[in-house]
């Protein structure tokens, strides 16, 4: 399994591939900021917008690669633009494929954009996830700081009120 960081060339060609993994995402209940059904047309749609994000440097992402070929896994930072919070980034879109979990993957992405981001000189990282979910179990073992829980934050892909709980990191560099 290959991670690698995709330009948003890479973002804009690839959409389609990645639209597939968060439609798979949602499907599977994934609190990631849509509605079930997603089609595929609509996810692969936000993926080119955020292809733009990627040209313009507001946003870093990251995709797993099997030996096939097929993206079974993608992680970003998005990046600030105000001058006072350029030391911070938040982790945004961590997703396995429902296919492809269990295997150590969304470990290998989260350190993945973590290392990348303490070499950029970020020192802070920060996100937030649906309390409950199997992600926070992920955050917490990898060392990262419940900040509180907002409730009501965000419907579930199934169109139900879900508390959301708010983490941060804070980087060596």
């Amino acid at each position: 399994m290959n991670v690698e960081r995709w330009d948003g060339t890479r973002v804009r060609e690839r959409a389609g591939e990645l639209a597939e993994l968060l439609a798979d995402a949602v499907a599977g209940g994934a609190s990631v900021g849509f509605l079930a059904p997603l089609g595929r047309t609509e996810a692969a749609a936000w993926w080119r917008e955020r292809a733009d994000a990627t040209a313009a440097g507001r946003l870093a992402v990251w995709a797993a690669v099997d030996a096939t070929g097929r993206v079974t896994g993608t992680v970003s930072l998005a990046y600030p633009d105000k001058p006072n919070s350029r030391h911070r980034a938040e982790l945004v879109k961590l997703m396995v494929h429902r296919t492809a979990r269990g295997q150590g993957l969304g470990r290998r992405l989260l350190t993945t954009a973590e290392q990348a981001a303490a070499a950029t000189g970020i020192t802070l990282l920060h996100l937030d996830t649906e309390t409950g979910s199997p992600a926070e179990l992920l955050y917490r073992s990898a060392g990262w700081t419940r900040a509180g829980v907002i409730p009501d934050y965000a419907l579930s892909p199934a169109g139900e009120l879900r508390p959301t709980t708010l983490y941060f990191k804070r980087l060596q560099g």
